[in-house]
């Protein structure tokens, strides 16, 4: 069922401040980090106040019921993403999930000289530089889709692209800077043909809209908690489970490990495997209380609630003279990041006269420099919209926005 967001905006204290200038806060940086719920906050400080122990490491009840809390956060993982548990690594965030596949794959063998990596143009740098460093360490290729003036993949290059000698394809499902929503399955199945492995970043798209591994047709899947109302330093990594079976340890040590000698060592099967140490099992328990905070929302829910603050920030910025959206235009396969640039100002100065109005959004290229240059700019603003934002706080945007090119005499 629908919500409301007014009243859901309680569960969020942050939500309530008053900043020095005087404004109220107006939070638009959800695509950076998202503020958190008290559920969410409530599960963590319950973990560590009455189960807190070193999770896979105790024989007595304490260990017993943190292991159970923490594997069941890796169960409602699972569901919500229709995975086995067994396909569920916890990671740090999505940067490592995807640092895992690369380092692991190359640790395996699985590339070499004369093998290609392809990309797209509209990656973040935790999708872009890890399969530059494996190219590098291996001899293989490295190769990419690059963007179209509307900010969307140009496919054009498809079959040169995706043939036999590629090895991996690594894609955002959603792009944090341009908001475009990309077609995976259909590039999956492009490169499935070809025995080509299919890794995407998913920090974009898990909270924001129903995420079926099955039905994306990836082979991995990373995202981070922090963007999706959950603590920092939890993400997680989804793989295939007969994938992760052939893959070796990213790191080793404690907690992963199956029978140790002084010359060899044996390793668990996954996810343990790729878990070494004891986990960050608060954090897990609270991304788990986010997840539920979610589902009591509605992934199909909260996907189209975003599109009505999208669709009137894409109106009322097109109305503003001077104002250039770097990303599609309109809500189709889009997602609610919004990055544009104001004519004659700085984005960095856009972004001050908005914070002097208690209106927080991102500015700079936004771990994506390839977008910008691209779009032959240097940086752009970005607003960002999660469940907790109105249409009050669009039209405050872009009111800011006004100011900004009254400030600076545009």
């Amino acid at each position: 069922m629908a919500f409301d967001a007014g009243a859901l905006r309680e569960d969020f204290p942050i939500l309530g401040r008053t900043l020095e200038s005087g404004a109220p806060l107006v939070y638009l940086d959800s695509g950076a980090t998202t503020q958190k719920p008290l559920a969410v906050l409530d599960a963590e400080r319950d973990y560590y106040v009455t189960r807190n122990a070193a999770v896979h490491r105790g024989a007595h009840q304490l260990a017993g019921e943190a292991t159970e809390a923490y594997e069941g956060a890796r169960h409602a993982v699972a569901r919500f993403i229709g995975a086995a548990d067994d396909e569920v690594v916890f990671t740090k965030n999505t940067t490592e999930g995807i640092n895992l596949v690369a380092y692991a794959l190359g640790n395996a063998g699985r590339i070499g000289p004369g093998d290609r990596i392809v990309v797209t143009e509209m990656e973040h740098h935790a999708n872009l530089v890890p399969w530059q460093q494996l190219a590098g360490r291996t001899g293989a290729t490295l190769d990419w889709f690059g963007l179209t003036d509307e900010g969307r993949l140009d496919l054009t290059r498809t079959g040169e692209l995706l043939d036999e000698r590629t090895k991996v394809l690594a894609l955002t499902h959603q792009s944090n800077v341009l908001g475009t929503l990309n077609p995976v399955r259909e590039l999956a199945d492009r490169a499935h043909a070809f025995g080509t492995l299919v890794v995407v970043d998913g920090a974009q798209s898990v909270p924001h809209r129903p995420v079926d591994v099955r039905e994306l047709g990836a082979d991995f899947l990373a995202f981070s908690g922090h963007k999706m109302l959950g603590p920092n330093g939890i993400g997680v990594l989804w793989g295939r489970a007969e994938l992760l079976g052939a893959l070796p340890p990213f790191l080793t040590g404690g907690s992963m490990i199956e029978i140790v000698e002084m010359d060899r060592t044996t390793f668990l099967p996954p996810p343990q495997r790729f878990e070494a140490g004891v986990p960050m099992a608060a954090q897990a328990v609270g991304l788990a209380a986010a997840i539920g905070y979610l589902e009591r929302l509605g992934m199909s829910e909260v996907a189209a609630y975003e599109e009505k603050l999208t669709a009137r920030a894409l109106e009322r910025l097109a109305e503003v003279p001077g104002v250039r959206v770097v990303g599609p235009a309109d809500l189709t396969d889009r997602g609610s990041a919004v990055s544009f640039t104001v004519d004659g100002i700085h984005p960095h100065d856009v972004g001050q006269i908005l914070d002097d109005r208690g209106v927080a959004v991102r500015v700079g290229h936004h771990c994506a420099r390839p977008i910008v240059r691209r779009y032959g700019i240097s940086a752009t603003t970005r607003a960002s919209f999660y469940v907790y934002n109105t249409l009050a706080e669009v039209d405050a945007l872009v009111e800011g926005v006004r100011a900004a090119q009254q400030y600076f005499g545009g």
